[in-house]
Parts: structure tokens; sequence; C-alpha cells
């Protein structure tokens, strides 16, 4: 089971790599004020659902603790990470304030994964 746990933690950082990746290669562009939510942006953030999902139950499957609260809030957040970036992925610019909300709920979750212990 430990692996397959593993092996999902490794898909959920790959999720969050494209996701992060993503909004970083539109920072040039958000300067232009010509940012979009890219194709990576959106597969990042279902990835990091599904696989997050997944480890949550592995977890609680192998008997293991799983703090309910911090899944949530970072679960709330790639809710709203995931609705903004779903529903202006076909705009050809999007607003600076909404993609920068995109990119800090992204730091917010990678600080809270990696922090709250």
């Amino acid at each position: 089971m430990d692996v397959l746990i593993h092996l999902f933690v490794g898909l959920h950082i790959v999720g969050i790599a494209a996701l992060l990746g993503g909004f970083l290669t539109q920072m040039k562009a958000l300067g232009k004020g010509t940012a979009r939510f890219v194709p990576a942006m959106l597969h990042g953030a279902l990835t990091m659902l599904v696989t997050g999902v997944a480890l949550v139950g592995l977890n609680q499957a192998d008997h293991h603790s799983v703090n309910t609260i911090k899944i949530g809030i970072k679960l709330a957040l790639l809710i709203v990470i995931l609705g903004l970036v779903y529903v202006k992925r076909d705009e050809e610019t999007v607003e600076k304030p909404l993609f920068g909300l995109v990119g800090a709920a992204t730091l917010a979750n990678i600080f809270i994964a990696v922090l709250w212990t």
C-alpha cells in the first residue's frame, strides 16, 4: 500500500508542477496584459484533484490519520483554482487580479501542504 501512496504523491507533485509551471510561463505575458490560462494549468489542477482524493482514500484505508481540516482547506483552494481556470480557459486574456489569485492560491496550497504538519 505504501508504494501506491508514494506513486500518487508523485503524481500529485506532477500536477502541482504543471499548474505552477503554467502560471510561471505566463508571467511575462502578465506584464503585457496578455496572460491566459494555458491547458497545462487545467490539467495540473485536475490531476491534483484526482490524486488528492485518491491519497485521502488510500491513507484512510491504510489506517493513517488524515488531517481533515488541512485537506478541506487545500480542497477549497483547489476548487477556486479549478473553477477560475475552467471558466476562463477559452478567453484570449485573463484579468490580472484573477490570474494573480490563481497564482496566490497555488502557492498557498503548496505552503499549506509543506508547512502544516
